[in-house]
């Protein structure tokens, strides 16, 4: 079964061929590389875009991939350099959209949870890309420390320390007057 396939394995096939080799990738890090995108650009469709324009370039460059490193530390880093440059385009942040999903407690609570999801999103969006980068592949990507460290090039204590450091960072900002 294709979706079973270690991803260097599909690249593989891709490169022979298979167009349809390309398909389980998509499908098995659509998801994250999406809440990535999201948490760096802060609005859906822009991070929508970025993740399809992402998996474009790398279809396109996949002769380029080098198969001794993971192909979400690849695709990954395409992700982040599509999002800033996203970010560098525009004029100005755009706020979050509301959520999909109605809060059980009514309409108190899910006033509450936006201002809390537009807090954090505004105080991610004001910690340094490095901050921002690390705390999102460990809590939005739900990668384990390392696997940030391969995405990163990081050892795995260099990304304990700079995630302790970016939650502390991340902590104060949110604590801030301009983040309530």
């Amino acid at each position: 079964m294709v979706d079973g396939d270690p991803d260097a394995q599909l690249v593989a096939r891709c490169l022979g061929g298979d167009v349809e080799a390309f398909e389980p990738l998509v499908r098995r890090y659509e998801r994250p590389l999406f809440n990535a995108a999201f948490r760096l650009l802060g609005d859906r469709e822009e991070a929508r875009d970025v993740v399809q324009g992402a998996f474009v370039k790398a279809w396109e460059k996949l002769v380029s991939f080098d198969p001794r490193h993971r192909f979400f530390s690849w695709i990954y880093r395409i992700v982040v350099n599509e999002s800033l440059n996203a970010r560098a385009r525009r004029p100005a942040l755009k706020p979050l959209e509301e959520s999909d999903v109605v809060a059980a407690g009514g309409p108190e609570e899910a006033l509450r949870s936006r201002e809390r999801t537009d807090s954090l999103q505004a105080a991610l969006l004001r910690l340094t890309g490095d901050d921002r980068e690390v705390i999102i592949l460990r809590h939005f990507a739900e990668l384990s420390y390392a696997e940030i460290g391969e995405t990163l090039g990081l050892a795995e204590k260099t990304v304990k320390s700079r995630l302790h450091e970016a939650r502390q960072r991340l902590g104060r900002v949110l604590q801030s007057e301009e983040i309530r």
